[in-house]
């Protein structure tokens, strides 16, 4: 199965720094200039990557969509496999902003729970190439790489861990165990990617707002 045409994608947006993140030596000294630059290279590489795969694509067809020589796009990373991290970085940063945008104001930690579930599947759903990307590119990256793109979906799935403990504390929601908690923030996690990756099948019974109905009337019905 290909997976969905990327060109209605929304496009990456520029974002506030986040931790964990890994340091990559540059030959630049103004780190403002080198965030500048290494977001324009992850703007101009992450639709390659999505339309070609990141074998396929090449250094010279990254620096061309950035806008650079070869020479200076290896002024800001040192390699092909930085660039797929600072995609990788980016994609995470954005689900995570967005995320957390959505519960800001929220009520009862049931109430945020609920209105976290719909933003992050909503999320999935608007970010599904990227979210492809990542699934059948990392495995292309150096093991500390890695060991950062794993740690940044933990602070997305942290996110549900912490309303689920919040909605047991001022009980909107039943009393959970720490396993109980960190089992039900994988599963909100993985659900919102099944869209993602079960939509062929599951796109022709729901719409994404009966998707998220459903699952989160399951969900919640599990903790209350």
């Amino acid at each position: 199965m290909s997976p969905p045409g990327g060109s209605g994608r929304p496009k990456l947006k520029a974002l506030r720094p986040a931790e964990p993140a890994r340091d990559i030596p540059t030959a630049v000294k103004d780190p403002g200039l080198v965030a500048k630059r290494r977001r324009q290279i992850v703007d101009a590489t992450v639709q390659l990557f999505i339309n070609k795969g990141f074998h396929k694509t090449t250094t010279r067809e990254m620096a061309q969509a950035a806008g650079f020589s070869i020479g200076t796009l290896y002024e800001y990373v040192t390699s092909k496999e930085d660039v797929l991290y600072l995609v990788c970085q980016a994609i995470h940063e954005e689900m995570e902003q967005r995320l957390r945008q959505r519960i800001r104001h929220a009520g009862s930690g049931a109430q945020a729970l609920a209105g976290a579930i719909e933003a992050y599947f909503t999320v999935c759903d608007q970010m599904s190439d990227h979210i492809l990307l990542i699934y059948q590119e990392t495995k292309s990256l150096p093991a500390e790489s890695m060991r950062f793109v794993l740690a940044h979906e933990e602070r997305i799935t942290q996110i549900f861990a912490e309303l689920l403990g919040k909605g047991v504390e001022d009980f909107s929601l039943r009393p959970l165990d720490r396993d109980e908690t960190l089992l039900m923030a994988h599963n909100i996690a993985v659900l919102g990617h099944m869209w993602t990756f079960r939509r062929w099948s599951l796109g022709h019974r729901f719409t994404l707002e009966q998707y998220i109905a459903r699952q989160s009337e399951l969900i919640l019905g599990q903790l209350r």
